[in-house]
């Protein structure tokens, strides 16, 4: 079989696409790699405690590898960070990358081109599907989720720190997309069928977190007043 590292990002559109990678037999997956944030040891973007994505991974059984990063890093230096990252892994044998992106199209072809950079393919299992049906399929294989972040712009409070289900799919607003793949949600995956085992924890305190855009010394950012900059997030405290 092909070997193969996942792009982990610990929710709902990774775990899908990992089980369909999964169920396909044709490649084999040997690594979760995950980008962490070192300022305050959380996944980045969805704010989950590094310990639950460990134990997330054990669960699942396949080796995790974190990529530990600044909370404010450029770009320039974002890209530096995956390119080493990824030079290490191709020379241990892997060639393809996946990934559990929908549609969004400047992405996936920004991740293209980097990983072309060093020989990697990557693949994207759940490209194009419709993003309610994927949701439908998560929930109806088993797969268990909770919400850790929500993009304050277009979800109240009252989405953060909740379970997906079918009544969190008949709640959502027009606007936002079934998958959140605009970045209207992010979420943990606490139990399902490929894991050994359920995580275990308890929810802790929702915090709102406001962020500015602001041009840098790599000249990467720069003022948007459209972009999002109030996000809710749930502290999941591991038993």
């Amino acid at each position: 079989m092909k070997k193969a590292y996942f792009n982990w990002s610990s929710g709902k559109d990774a775990m899908l696409a990992l089980d369909k990678v999964l169920a396909s037999k044709e490649y084999i997956i040997s690594k979760l790699v995950t980008t962490v944030n070192t300022d305050f040891n959380r996944v980045s973007m969805h704010g989950l405690s590094i310990n639950l994505l460990e134990q997330q991974a054990k669960a699942i059984g396949i080796p995790l590898e974190k990529i530990e990063l600044a909370g404010n890093v450029s770009l320039q230096s974002y890209n530096s960070a995956m390119k080493k990252v990824m030079e290490n892994l191709t020379s241990k044998g892997f060639k393809y990358a996946f990934f559990g992106d929908i549609f969004l199209e400047d992405l996936r072809a920004y991740r293209e081109e980097k990983l072309a950079e060093v020989g990697v393919e990557a693949v994207f299992p759940l490209w194009k599907k419709d993003t309610k049906k994927l949701l439908q399929e998560f929930l109806k294989k088993g797969y268990k989720a909770i919400t850790v972040c929500v993009n304050a712009k277009v979800l109240d409070v009252s989405f953060c720190g909740r379970i997906v289900d079918e009544s969190f799919i008949n709640d959502l607003p027009e606007n936002v997309d079934f998958c959140g793949e605009n970045g209207e949600f992010h979420t943990f995956v606490y139990d399902g069928p490929i894991f050994k085992n359920p995580i275990d924890f308890t929810i802790g305190e929702k915090v709102l977190k406001n962020y500015t855009s602001s041009k840098n010394d790599d000249d990467c950012f720069v003022e948007d007043p459209s972009w999002d900059t109030s996000f809710w997030y749930c502290d999941l405290i591991a038993k």
